[in-house]
């Protein structure tokens, strides 16, 4: 079983990517899934499908595609802790539309989601599944939170659940009738938590799920894929690849897109850079708008190559975090072993560290995470190809 998510900001082009993977896939005749919980119905777009629903749609020969809808999801599975939920806050004199707001936690959309992956590796034989993830700054933590809520919510509720039997006393107060008693929420919760803590271990497991980063030729994707590469190594899970989309080709008389392409083709070398030691595939703009099986195989084609999609391309952390005591010890891999050709420099939440190259300086910002608000940069040591910037507390 492999699992492959795509991230990225919005419009970088993570729906062709993630639907290109999928094709190349099946076309390896590997029985593969497609998962998007995007709003926009994109996958139908991208395949030139009428529709696809909430079930497994068949796309070609080993391809099926699944767009998730969550209120469906969400009825099926989290109804009953919901409308628990939201009468409680209704019996308190909040208004009821109010109240179904309230209890609908940030993100539960992207859970259920996610959760359709553990379902579909419990009762489907598939080889690989491929999520296409909404545009979201949020979207890792999403990834994280089944870790989180599987293994102290489910601790928690199987505690709760001793006094089950007192809670049913308590049934008048919370506006409850009928079936939807708090033992059966509490039945209801400790079934999902270990649904959660099944989908954690498949999340952070890194010979089965890869992350895989989307970005364009320009700062403010590469900056976001930065900071997503930062969140996943933090909570654990492996980005085995970044892919620099819609690459503009070189060699034009137009001064206007000769400019253009030498800025983007700067980016992608800053890109190999700031990504180290992570493998980069490049693929090229195209001059009309890429959806259709046989242009997405195409586009698999060019950024694969010869490649099975399936392959783990990288494992292990570029960044890593470790405490020792008072001071926090961040290890970076770096593609310079000269300890005398980089300065490092602090800004706020990020780290810049440049690097004198042939034809100057080469910078990269890195995103510091929140853990390193109120503490300095006390000393660093290379290592061979490992940057060490210790951290202690203080300004």
């Amino acid at each position: 079983m492999r699992i492959i998510i795509y991230t990225g900001k919005g419009g970088t082009g993570k729906t062709v990517n993630s639907c290109s993977t999928a094709v190349k896939l099946a076309d390896n005749n590997q029985k593969t899934l497609i998962i998007s919980s995007d709003p926009a119905h994109t996958l139908s777009d991208a395949f030139m499908i009428e529709y696809i629903g909430n079930e497994p749609t068949k796309v070609i020969d080993s391809l099926y595609a699944l767009q998730v809808d969550p209120i469906v999801e969400i009825n099926k599975h989290f109804n009953s802790i919901l409308s628990y939920i939201a009468s409680t806050f209704f019996s308190k004199g909040v208004d009821e539309t109010l109240s179904y707001e309230i209890a609908m936690l940030p993100g539960m959309t992207q859970l259920f989601s996610l959760l359709k992956i553990e379902e579909s590796v419990r009762y489907d034989n598939y080889d690989s599944i491929v999520l296409d993830m909404p545009a979201s700054g949020e979207a890792l933590r999403y990834l994280y939170f089944p870790k989180l809520a599987g293994s102290i919510g489910r601790k928690l509720t199987e505690f709760t659940g001793v006094f089950s039997g007192f809670a049913k006393m308590f049934q008048p107060f919370s506006g409850l009738t009928g079936n939807s008693t708090p033992s059966n929420v509490l039945h209801d919760e400790i079934k999902l938590m270990t649904r959660l803590e099944s989908l954690s271990k498949l999340i952070i497991d890194p010979n089965i799920t890869t992350l895989r980063l989307i970005a364009n030729p320009d700062t403010f994707s590469i900056e976001n894929a930065k900071r997503s590469l930062m969140s996943a190594n933090l909570y654990g899970i492996n980005v085995d690849l970044v892919i620099i989309n819609k690459i503009m080709p070189k060699g034009s008389n137009d001064k206007y897109f000769a400019n253009w392409a030498e800025f983007q083709n700067n980016k992608v070398e800053e890109a190999k850079y700031n990504f180290y030691p992570l493998p980069i595939k490049e693929a090229g703009l195209y001059e009309k708008e890429l959806r259709g099986i046989e242009m997405l195989r195409e586009n698999a084609r060019l950024v694969f190559g010869v490649d099975d999609p399936s392959k783990i391309f990288y494992s292990g952390n570029v960044f890593e975090f470790i405490k020792e005591d008072s001071v926090l010890r961040m290890k970076l891999k770096v593609p310079f072993t000269d300890k005398d050709n980089f300065e490092l420099e602090r800004y706020g939440e990020h780290l810049t560290i440049k690097v004198k190259g042939p034809v100057g300086f080469i910078i990269n910002v890195i995103p510091l995470p929140m853990v390193t608000i109120g503490m300095k940069i006390a000393k660093s040591k290379l290592v061979d190809d490992e940057l060490n910037v210790f951290f202690e507390p203080g300004y």
